[in-house]
């Protein structure tokens, strides 16, 4: 049962993407096409902002780019203050920007030092705005740009006309949705009928439908586990078991 998954591939040097690795122990035949493009920007300012890491209490990411942003800071600049910061991840599993804010909140105390917020330039304003009305300071700095990636029309193409309709489209953010949805639609014709629309997280989900694209399943945290286990749930309804 093949899956198309709108995302990027993970590095190659990592080894397998976890994604298409994990649906392929289920059955699924899982092909990646990426969908975005990015253009690094403001990095002067980040490295500096780095290189003092006593202004502030912490570092929030919620997208890989922008850790990314930090290891080209570290590429090409001396990296001896910024190996200095000790970068401990905390609130890894909360899923999605809301759950992420309760994190931060039940842990920082009103009006301390600033947390720095690398982002991109179409960051939503849930997280800045829970905290400030929390009162815990957050300096946001745009480290990305977004823009769609400059093959992704044809990869589609040659998708769906070697491969043919697949049983599901994941959707990994509101991006890939504004990217993607005009092409699949074209691509798809009647058959979009028949595929299952699958969203990696609540926010994704949003943006589909607002889109008009039904949504047969969102991953209750954007892991592959969770995907995996919501795709068989609804690609496979008759073989999932409930209980109390």
């Amino acid at each position: 049962m093949k899956v198309l998954l709108l995302k990027d591939p993970k590095d190659k040097e990592s080894g397998p993407d976890p994604y298409v690795k994990e649906l392929g122990l289920y059955g699924f035949e899982a092909t990646l096409i990426p969908v975005l493009s990015f253009e690094f920007v403001s990095l002067e300012d980040l490295f500096e902002k780095l290189s003092h890491p006593e202004r502030y209490r912490g570092l929030v990411f919620t997208s890989p780019r922008a850790l990314e942003a930090i290891k080209i800071c570290l590429r090409e600049n001396s990296k001896n203050e910024v190996e200095e910061i000790g970068l401990s991840p905390q609130g890894e599993k909360s899923g999605n920007a809301e759950k992420l804010a309760e994190y931060i909140c039940s842990r920082e105390k009103p009006h301390s030092s600033s947390l720095l917020f690398p982002c991109g330039a179409l960051k939503r304003e849930v997280l800045p705005t829970a905290l400030k009305e929390k009162g815990i300071p957050l300096e946001s700095l745009t480290v990305y740009q977004t823009a769609q990636h400059e093959h992704l029309q044809q990869s589609l193409s040659s998708y769906f006309s070697q491969q043919g309709i697949p049983a599901s489209i994941v959707f990994f953010s509101p991006s890939g949705v504004k990217f993607c949805l005009q092409h699949i639609q074209k691509l798809s014709g009647d058959s979009a009928n028949h595929i299952k629309f699958a969203a990696i997280g609540p926010t994704t989900a949003e943006a589909m439908e607002a889109a008009g694209i039904p949504v047969s399943c969102t991953a209750e945290s954007p892991t592959p586990q969770d995907l995996t286990a919501g795709l068989q749930k609804a690609l496979h309804p008759q073989n999932c078991i409930l209980s109390d």
